[in-house]
C-alpha cells in the first residue's frame, strides 16, 4: 500500500517518520520542489526502519505517486507568528491550482489528504480543482480538527486524570480561531462528563472550561511563537487518518470535506464527525449539539464560507479571472 507525501518540510517528514514508527503503510513517496531536501528526509527516515516497521521510503517525483492509496498534502508556505491561518489563504492558492491536478495526473484513485493551512480553505480548493478530474468531494479531505480533537481529549485527561483515549468529546467547524468545542457531548468511559466529575469529585466549572478552551483554540499560536511551527501532533493525525483509509477502517474522525449545508451555511469545508474509509469521506454524523454549540457552528462554517466567496472574488479580479 502506497502513500504518497507531496511537500517535505516538518509536517510531511513528520507525518512519514509517524508513520515508519506506526507501520503504516507499505511504502512512501516523497515529493517535493526541493529535491535534494526531499531526498534528505527520506533518506534520513529510511534510516530508523530497523528500530520501528519495514517500510520502504524513497524520494520522487509525480510519476512516482502511480498506485498511491493516499497522497498527503502538506505542500504551502508555514504559519507565521503573529499570523491567523486565514491570513494563508492567498500565499497557498495558487500553489495547489498547481500541485492537484499534477498529483491525479499520475494517482487519480487516490484519496487526497489536505493538510496546508487554512486547512477548510484549501480543501475546499483541493476538492473544486479535483472535481475538474471527475473526483467526487468524498476523496478529498482535509486533516480538518482532528489534531484539535486530539489537544481538547488530552487536556481533559490531564485534568481527570483519565487515559484520554477514553474520553469521547469533539472539536468542530474551523480549525482555527472559530472552532468549538462541543461539551455538551463529553463522555468519559461512556458516562456523560458532569456525571464522571460528580462521582469522582473532580471540578469542571466554568473557569476551568475556558481555561482548557483557550489552551485548545490558542494551541498553535503558543507553538509557533514557541519554536516556529507545529509538526508533531500534525504529523500522528496524519499517520493516523492515512491509516484508517489504508485500511477501510471506519473510524470517525473530525476530519473536513465539502458538505452541501451545515447549520444553514451552504457549499462549505469545515470539520465534522466523519465515518472514514478507503473511499475517503464515507458519511457524516448530526449530532446533538447544545443551541449554543450550534449558534458557533453556525458563525465558524459562516468564518470559512466568508473567506472562500472572498478568495473567489479576488480570482474574479485578476486579469484573465472568471467575472
Amino acid at each position: 500500500m502506497k502513500i504518497g507525501i507531496v511537500g517535505t518540510g516538518m509536517v510531511g517528514s513528520t507525518a512519514a517518520y509517524a508513520m515508519v514508527l506506526r507501520g503504516v503503510g507499505r511504502e512512501i513517496v516523497m515529493v517535493d520542489v526541493n529535491k535534494k531536501r526531499a531526498q534528505a528526509e527520506a533518506d534520513d527516515i529510511f534510516h530508523a526502519i530497523p528500530f520501528a516497521h519495514s517500510l520502504e521510503v524513497q524520494a520522487g517525483d509525480y510519476g512516482d505517486l502511480s498506485g498511491s492509496r493516499v497522497v498527503i498534502l502538506t505542500a504551502g508556505v508555514s504559519l507565521k507568528p503573529g499570523e491567523s491561518r486565514l491570513q494563508l489563504l492567498e500565499r497557498n492558492a495558487a500553489i495547489f491550482a498547481d500541485v492537484v491536478p499534477q498529483v491525479l495526473q499520475y494517482a487519480p484513485d487516490a484519496v487526497l489528504l489536505v493538510a496546508t493551512n487554512p486547512v477548510d480553505i484549501m480543501t475546499h480548493l483541493a476538492a473544486r480543482y479535483a472535481g475538474e478530474h471527475g473526483v467526487p468531494p468524498s476523496r478529498v479531505i482535509g486533516s480538518g480538527t482532528t489534531l484539535d480533537t486530539a489537544r481538547f481529549r488530552v487536556l481533559l485527561g490531564r485534568h481527570l486524570a483519565v487515559d484520554p483515549q477514553h474520553i469521547h468529546g469533539y472539536v468542530i467547524g474551523e480549525h482555527g480561531d472559530s472552532e468549538v468545542l462541543t461539551w455538551s457531548l463529553v463522555t468519559v468511559g461512556g458516562m456523560p462528563l458532569a456525571e464522571f466529575c460528580r462521582q469522582h469529585g473532580v471540578v469542571i466549572d466554568e473557569a476551568v472550561q475556558r481555561e482548557i478552551d483557550h489552551r485548545v483554540r490558542d494551541a498553535a499560536y503558543a507553538i509557533v511563537d514557541g519554536k516556529g511551527a507545529t509538526y508533531y501532533g500534525i504529523g500522528a493525525a496524519l499517520a493516523r487518518i492515512s491509516d484508517a483509509i489504508l485500511k477501510d477502517q471506519r473510524a470517525i474522525l473530525t476530519i473536513c470535506t465539502p458538505v452541501a449545508e451545515v447549520a444553514g451555511v451552504c457549499d462549505v469545508t469545515i470539520s465534522l464527525p466523519h465515518l472514514l474509509g478507503a473511499d475517503g469521506a464515507v458519511a457524516s454524523f448530526p449530532l446533538p449539539f447544545s443551541s449554543e454549540e450550534e449558534a458557533q457552528l453556525q458563525a465558524s462554517a459562516q468564518v470559512v464560507c466568508n473567506a472562500i466567496e472572498e478568495l473567489d472574488a479576488m480570482a474574479g479580479a485578476q486579469p484573465g479571472g472568471k467575472e
